[in-house]
């Protein structure tokens, strides 16, 4: 038709009118495929970064999983164990379970913020972290009952603080200069919690060695209560001996022996209890302290036995001193030292760990008995116990002479043993 435009069907002229279409659209099609690429690339990359952030959370979760059930069984031989442990005393109970409590978190939360500076590897490892406070704090609790009933709450605040700062000095020092292991190092709190609590008890009771009548028996209900702590240590020690050891068959073997000693280390401790009473009867004070000390005797070597027997003859060794040692440790305290500890810690804890300490360093002699170059470990380890002998005995004589000034308010000897001093009774209040 006329004025109408007559599309040519020429081949030529398609060609040209199809290449000028793609010079039209090509920057068009450039930007929609960069924004593909982007779009694809900037997925991916979340995609990878979703995929890490979920593997590291899927790690940390295992890892929490492994170590949590472990850190409970020792967060309940330090709250609940230690706290109970010590209720014997029948006008003492609330202040044994009290500042008990008290002397722990305290010892835990100062012990995490040390090691943030002591240790590297612990800063942003928060539960190991609190691991290895709680297992370290025991050494405060054993501290404590040597001097159980005779510091009021402002002295045991300090013996913590302190007690704390020279341990974890002194692991520090085993750790990266003798490079004993992390392990092995806690395993010294019995040692240093005895030792510690004895020169401080030694400053504290210099002046009154008489002992209180009445006010240091037991009664039925705080015996119980006693009873019940010992049997909470006694299920959760395996726990404690095995929780820092690395591989899985030397923490298999840790808490066979360690219920392999504690085992015969209760047997013994009713057999001899009954042996030395001339009735024949069962002396509870043999219960609390003697079926604990296999578990205090392996700590060290108890990832290191292979045979059941070994452990078992520590543990009986172990359960033999605990129920012995006190009527001679006793006469050398006392009489000879002038030194006086309420709950007779050096039997219950400072000589089982000693003879698990020898135990350790002949063990390790005989299984290089071939290679004695190998056995070179054990005169460090020799090494790493003195100086945590020599810290605890200096760090304790001086917190005894801090504890004896007069901002302290020490109590006075009438004030021993006794609740009431330091706890409301409403059915003791006047006008009741």
């Amino acid at each position: 038709m006329p004025g109408e435009r007559v599309l040519s069907r020429d081949p030529t002229d398609m060609r040209k009118v199809s290449q000028k279409r793609v010079r039209q659209d090509a920057p068009v099609l450039c930007q929609a495929s960069d924004f593909a690429y982007h779009k694809t690339h900037t997925s991916l990359q979340t995609c990878t970064a979703r995929l890490q952030l979920h593997v590291y959370l899927n790690q940390a979760a295992s890892g929490y999983s492994k170590i949590y059930p472990a850190f409970q069984d020792v967060n309940v031989m330090v709250i609940f164990g230690f706290g109970f442990l010590l209720a014997y005393l029948k006008r003492y109970g609330f202040s044994s379970i009290g500042f008990n409590i008290l002397a722990a978190v305290l010892g835990v939360q100062w012990t995490v913020f040390l090691e943030r500076f002591l240790f590297p590897d612990k800063r942003e490892k928060h539960l190991p972290s609190i691991l290895t406070a709680s297992m370290s704090v025991v050494a405060v609790l054993i501290s404590a009952g040597a001097v159980l009933g005779k510091a009021n709450p402002f002295q045991l605040i300090c013996m913590a603080m302190v007690e704390m700062t020279a341990f974890c000095a002194s692991r520090w020092t085993n750790v990266y200069i003798l490079e004993i292991e992390e392990h092995v190092s806690l395993m010294h709190v019995h040692i240093f919690g005895t030792f510690f609590g004895l020169m401080v008890s030694w400053w504290l009771t210099q002046a009154s060695l008489r002992r209180e009548t009445g006010k240091e028996d037991s009664d039925v209900t705080s015996d119980l209560f006693s009873v019940l702590g010992t049997l909470f240590l006694w299920m959760f020690w395996p726990s404690f001996n095995s929780v820092l050891v690395d591989g899985v068959v030397k923490k298999r073997n840790a808490i066979h022996n360690t219920y392999y000693a504690i085992a015969v280390s209760a047997v013994i401790a009713f057999a001899l209890s009954a042996l030395t009473n001339k009735n024949g009867k069962l002396q509870m004070t043999h219960i609390h302290g003697a079926t604990l000390a296999g578990g205090v005797a392996l700590g060290f070597s108890a990832h290191i036995i292979h045979s059941p027997w070994i452990a078992m003859v520590l543990g009986f060794l172990a359960g033999v001193i605990a129920v012995l040692g006190p009527y001679f440790v006793k006469m050398c305290l006392n009489s000879a030292v002038k030194m006086y500890d309420t709950c007779d810690i050096p039997c219950m804890f400072g000589m089982p760990g000693l003879l698990g300490a020898i135990a350790y360093v002949i063990l390790f002699v005989i299984y290089n008995w071939n290679n004695l170059p190998a056995g070179y470990p054990a005169l460090i380890e020799v090494g790493s116990l003195s100086i945590t002998i020599l810290v605890a005995v200096i760090a304790g004589f001086i917190t005894g002479i801090l504890l004896k000034l007069n901002i302290c308010k020490a109590p006075p000897v009438s004030k021993f043993f006794d609740d009431q001093v330091y706890w409301e009774f409403p059915h003791l209040a006047v006008g009741f």
